[in-house]
């Protein structure tokens, strides 16, 4: 980029002079028009120096922009495999929580189904029914 920016400015340069000449008279002694051409050069040089400064100034800028934007992506992906993480555990804890519930419950409905057999036992037995008593009803089956 840089030499397309000298070429550049080397011929605009070479199309002032041209102009500049083409406007003086032809007499000008040419130890004038060198001085000019070399005052020309130099302004040109410094210009094309502040143009590459500019340039390697943007090119910092970009670079440092660029490092923000990764840390702060890295810093965002590191976020949410946290919040996943974190979701994960609580999925599982709640899943946890509500298996040893229903656990906890079906014991609970086990030994009541088994304190109303023995209910229902007692209660035939006091009715001295022994037909029925030892026939098991479908209560007692499952």
């Amino acid at each position: 980029m840089r030499t397309h920016a000298k070429k550049g400015i080397i011929l605009v340069s070479l199309v002032a002079i041209v102009i500049a000449a083409g406007c003086q008279e032809s007499q000008t002694p040419s130890e004038k028009k060198s001085r000019v051409i070399a005052a020309q050069n130099m302004e040109l040089q410094k210009q094309l120096a502040e143009r590459d400064k500019q340039i390697d100034d943007l090119k910092a800028q970009y670079a440092a922009r660029t490092g923000l934007e990764q840390k702060k992506l890295a810093d965002c992906q590191k976020q949410t495999a946290d919040c996943k993480e974190q979701l994960k555990q609580g999925m599982e804890e709640k899943v946890n929580d509500i298996l040893v519930a229903s656990i906890e419950e079906s014991a609970k409905i086990r030994e009541e189904n088994t304190a109303l057999k023995a209910e229902i036992a007692e209660l035939r037995a006091k009715l001295n029914q022994p037909g029925e008593s030892e026939k098991p009803t479908e209560l007692e089956k499952k």
